[in-house]
């Protein structure tokens, strides 16, 4: 009987997790771990985006985490290494 609710409560984990392609975990985490389950690696236009949040390693993930909060509102994790986010990451940095 535990068994079967140790598998459901696992299977309903993983269907959440499928569906988070690059999005920021809610901001009550922010403290215990990683926001960004998934990272989103495609160019985006900076048109599109209004803010970016650049969060360091630290004890509370070991990934650096980069979230962009677009123009309608959604937060999405960039892919720290990839070329375009460099040079977002560069211009904040210089400013």
């Amino acid at each position: 009987m535990m068994g079967k609710a140790v598998a459901a409560v696992l299977t309903l984990l993983l269907i959440s997790a499928v569906g988070t392609k690059g999005e920021a975990v809610p901001r009550s985490a922010i403290e215990l771990r990683c926001q960004c389950v998934g990272t989103h690696s495609k160019f985006i236009h900076p048109k599109f985006i209004q803010n970016v949040n650049l969060t360091p390693s630290g004890p509370h993930c070991r990934n650096v985490e980069v979230i962009a909060t677009l123009r309608d509102g959604r937060e999405v994790c960039l892919e720290p290494t990839a070329p375009w986010v460099k040079l977002i990451i560069k211009a904040i940095l210089d400013k």
